[in-house]
């Protein structure tokens, strides 16, 4: 092989994992994995999670549907995000739409199939989740408040099916989604602040193009005074163990990007904002190993009992 092929494949290779947002995936695969083992699972043992087949399927499923999502939308997007992402559109370009668009089906078709080995519920469930992405990607993401919610659902929807798959109904778990809700929320109103300009040249009708920055601004403070209500509800539950820490630094965060929200007015403010919120939510997810995972099951057994 000669060298300009190697780099031509190099080239399409970092091109197909930008388009698949590689960094998501993994980020993914490590949330659902430690969220079974230190929260939805009913077992002790974590061997007996990681050797549970048919969550290693639902990853598999989720992961599949995702990166097909990230195409489907880096497909209806390519316009906007020539203003928006002009390096990130010029990597995407060395894998041509035929192929982009071929992976999609495949990956969706994979993925509905390991949903399917778990069970036909599962394989519905993909099903739904595949026709929601394309929705939200087609026509949803166009209009300020059903975007919005429904780009917030389809984020928290792979945790949902591992909620579904263990049957584990402890509140700390509704508590825990509803801070995240909140938290996904205002990344994606920051996020809105930052491609405002694509935006508004595609005829994107997102909340800061209908009801202005300040309007969204505004929002974005009040859904982080909201924040504050489930992490102060967290804090009751002595299973958080440890990662009460993280979320004093997310309460610590949040005020920060509430006053840095209020002055910003430049696109690369924004994105700053966006990259830190993305920042905190991976440590939340790493931080789900401070978890007391005794304690949840303690009272996991009280109720069923």
């Amino acid at each position: 092989m000669s060298r300009v092929s190697a780099k031509i494949i190099v080239k399409k290779l970092f091109s197909l994992l930008s388009v698949v947002r590689g960094y998501n995936i993994l980020v993914l695969i490590a949330a659902q994995y430690l969220a079974a083992i230190f929260i939805f699972s009913n077992h002790k043992s974590i061997k007996s999670v990681l050797f549970d087949w048919h969550l290693l399927y639902l990853v598999i499923a989720t992961i599949c549907v995702v990166a097909a999502g990230y195409i489907i939308n880096n497909f209806y997007d390519k316009d906007a995000d020539k203003i928006n992402r002009p390096i990130k559109t010029t990597l995407d370009s060395y894998v041509k739409q035929e192929t982009k668009l071929s992976l999609y089906f495949f990956l969706n078709f994979t993925g509905f199939a390991f949903g399917l080995l778990v069970s036909w519920r599962a394989a519905f469930f993909f099903s739904v989740y595949i026709f929601g992405i394309w929705l939200y990607s087609h026509k949803l993401k166009k209009h300020p408040f059903i975007g919005l919610i429904s780009v917030t659902i389809l984020t928290i929807l792979p945790f949902f099916v591992l909620f579904v798959h263990y049957k584990n109904f402890s509140k700390v778990i509704f508590v825990h989604a509803i801070f995240l809700f909140l938290i996904i929320l205002i990344r994606e109103l920051i996020k809105n602040l930052e491609n405002i300009k694509g935006a508004i040249i595609n005829n994107y009708n997102t909340f800061p193009v209908k009801y202005g920055e300040k309007n969204t601004k505004k929002l974005i403070i009040l859904l982080m005074v909201l924040t504050l209500i489930p992490i102060g509800v967290l804090f009751k539950y002595p299973a958080i163990e440890y990662m009460k820490y993280y979320f004093y630094l997310a309460a610590i965060t949040l005020v920060f990007i509430g006053f840095y929200t209020w002055r910003a007015t430049k696109t690369n403010q924004y994105r700053l904002l966006h990259n830190i919120l993305k920042v905190l939510l991976l440590i939340g997810v790493f931080s789900l190993l401070f978890i007391d995972k005794s304690l949840i099951l303690d009272k996991v057994v009280t109720v069923l009992d």
